[in-house]
């Protein structure tokens, strides 16, 4: 839900956590929150073309899926270096839309 949890609002329609330390679980559940709200917006929309509106939210659930797998993977490699995962944090936007998949 928007406005919900431990999220600071950063656009219109996106959260980003903020000085927050978060679980390996919680960060699970939004990467499905928003595989779901991408899946949903695939196939309402699989035979017709997606609105303005609808193609910008896209590409933003796929910056936020970046940020959050990327965020994911920092938290276990620093505990699989022995190191505290509550230590990582989020990355950029510019950053992590940069990446090589």
């Amino acid at each position: 839900m928007m406005g919900q949890g431990p999220y600071v609002r950063s656009t219109a329609t996106d959260r980003t956590w903020i000085g927050v330390t978060m679980s390996d679980a919680e960060l699970i559940e939004r990467i499905d929150q928003l595989v779901h709200e991408e899946h949903e917006l695939e196939q309402n929309h699989g035979s017709g073309r997606l609105d303005v509106h609808e193609r910008e939210r896209l590409r933003e659930i796929e910056l936020a899926l970046d940020q959050c797998w990327d965020f994911l993977r920092q938290r276990k490699a620093r505990r699989a270096a022995g190191q505290d995962a509550d230590l990582a944090s989020e990355r950029p936007q510019a950053t992590v839309e940069g990446y090589l998949q």
